[in-house]
């Protein structure tokens, strides 16, 4: 491999997740010379272990405290397992800070290649012209630059190379896709399905996941063994580290620069144009520098706009690209905490240890301030569900020894859903960086200041009252409802402190994603979103970035970059 420093490539992209793997898959296949800054090490299927018996673990998942040693804050991802621990950063050599009164949990910073992807939770659904649209509808915020129209090609491109298993429902708040086989339903999830659309109007489906139910490109059809989250060694699940990263790296124009800690975007200052990145080699702990005629960060929203706020200069002292004043504000992150559970015990069946274990569930769509229906007088926008059921081992049968053995195979059948609601665009949810604090590396760490208001909070009140409701329409028996807002973070879904927008004064990118200031530099993360909607956020991204490739490839053949 040629020295990366030596080399001028048509594109730096940072970040091997979600978008950067996208940007690197359509840049290098389109013959442009990428530079992929990367700093995760290198992912291979010799680190799965999806097939690997608990027992087989030296603590058997067992010692939690030993990971929150040196991870206490990656150990609340509900991912983060002694199979897999050392994929997330190490919270001790990579702070960051929080107000004492403003709690953030920032989950799933994965130092792999592939990021997030490699432990995300698959759920891939469209947004609407409601959502993209939604200060037109209800007069709060920004609407965002453009419209389902002008993404609906990407969505489907996006889809069909991912493969996402699903159902067509004809809703036009949650559009349909191109979708693989759906993973059904199971026999309580059916019912509930069934009778909650019967009784109430409401609509659960299979979830729309990007796991494969028919095999694409050589990646085979899922084999329901269920821990998505510690690797797949057959393809089964959409994982940028074994398929937009290795298709990249296949053309032979795309440089894989692992082991790479993003610290600035480097300027020329005379002619107002990104330069190049430089970055903190994670192993000998050198700065270093890569050059480019264009930039595009992929970092993940939080670590993007940490970039962008490091690289402030004399030209731009608030922050790159930040003449708005915008950067770094409007952070959103969805409102969970809301939900109810119950028991049908008319559906149980004797539980089985060895599965089928399906890797997805039930997903009940959007149905509070839709266009033509009657609006909440208690919060603006909407939330879905997530969840399922299923017959389980009876693990809290009482008794011991033998009479416990055989009241544990008196399996009890359950079905839970969860809440994830919008979160509101607000000015003082923001990041900046704090002064006092680097992280090993020697990089300004973000200081995050976010809470949930009174509308987030009304819809969390609204999401555990109507699952309840929805689990009493089904016929559900010992129903419980859980009504506690979560702290923000914890939905590993942040969005929005780079925001979208038509007036330069009043965002950071345009419709492209392409910074407003410096036309060479593009943010190509959750961090453009302008409002969060309800729906997980990973599809859209991915949507927007082949967009906003396509476009940039567009302006550097006309001279413009």
């Amino acid at each position: 491999m040629a020295d990366p420093s030596k080399t001028i490539y048509d594109v730096i992209v940072v970040g091997s997740g979600a978008s950067g793997g996208w940007a690197c898959k359509r840049l290098s296949e389109a013959g442009l010379r990428v530079a992929l800054v990367d700093a995760g090490r290198p992912q291979s299927d010799a680190n799965f272990s999806e097939h690997k018996p608990v027992f087989e673990l030296k603590y058997r998942d067992q010692a939690e405290y030993l990971i929150r040693k040196t991870r206490p804050v990656q150990k609340d991802c509900y991912a983060c397992m002694e199979y897999n621990y050392d994929w997330f950063c190490n919270d001790l050599e990579e702070p960051y800070t929080t107000a004492a009164d403003k709690p953030f949990s920032w989950q799933g910073r994965l130092r792999v290649t592939g990021g997030r992807t490699n432990v995300w939770g698959r759920v891939s659904l469209r947004l609407s012209d409601l959502d993209f649209k939604a200060a037109s509808f209800d007069g709060y915020g920004e609407n965002w630059p453009l419209s389902y129209k002008d993404l609906e090609q990407y969505y489907d491109l996006v889809e069909e190379y991912v493969g996402v298993c699903g159902q067509a429902e004809g809703l036009p708040h949650l559009p349909d896709g191109h979708f693989q086989p759906p993973m059904p339903l199971n026999c309580v999830e059916m019912h509930f399905r069934n009778r909650v659309k019967e009784k109430l109007g409401w609509v659960p489906m299979p979830t729309r996941s990007a796991n494969l139910t028919r095999p694409i490109n050589g990646r085979a059809a899922c084999h329901y063994c269920g821990p998505c989250e510690r690797g797949c060694v057959t393809h089964s699940y959409f994982n940028a580290a074994f398929t937009t990263v290795a298709d990249a790296l296949k053309t032979g124009n795309c440089t894989h620069i692992p082991n790479a800690m993003a610290y600035q975007v480097l300027m020329d200052t005379d002619r107002n144009r990104a330069r190049g990145i430089l970055y903190i080699d994670r192993i000998t702990r050198q700065p270093k520098e890569v050059r480019a005629r264009a930039v595009v960060l992929c970092a993940q929203a939080l670590e993007s706009v940490r970039i962008l706020l490091n690289s402030a200069n004399r030209q731009y002292p608030n922050g790159l690209a930040n003449s708005s004043g915008v950067l770094g504000h409007y952070l959103m992150d969805h409102i969970m905490g809301g939900g109810a559970s119950g028991e049908f015990p008319d559906f149980a069946e004797k539980p089985d240890i060895n599965g089928p274990n399906r890797p997805c569930g039930i997903y009940v769509a959007r149905f509070r301030n839709l266009p033509g229906q009657p609006r909440s007088k208690h919060f603006l926008r909407g939330y879905g569900y997530e969840g399922g059921g299923g017959t389980g081992f009876n693990w809290g049968a009482p008794g011991f020894g033998k009479a416990y053995k055989e009241a544990l195979w008196n399996g009890s059948c359950y079905l839970s859903i969860g809440g994830f609601g919008e979160s509101l665009a607000r000015w003082e949810n923001y990041v900046e960086i704090d002064p006092e604090v680097k992280d090993v590396f020697g990089i300004p760490v973000l200081r995050i200041h976010m809470t949930y208001g009174e509308n987030e909070r009304a819809m969390v009140k609204d999401m555990a009252e109507s699952a309840a409701e929805m689990l009493e329409a089904a016929g559900a028996k010992n129903i419980r409802k859980n009504e506690h807002p979560s702290t923000p973070g914890w939905a590993i879904h942040e969005v929005g402190i780079a925001r979208m927008g038509n007036d330069p004064k009043k965002s950071v990118l345009n419709q492209f994603q392409q910074t407003h200031d410096i036309k060479n530099l593009f943010v190509c993360d959750g961090a453009g979103f302008t409002s969060s909607a309800c729906q997980n956020p990973t599809l859209t991204i991915m949507a927007l970035c082949v967009r906003s490739m396509d476009y940039l490839m567009q302006e550097m053949k006309r001279g413009n970059v």
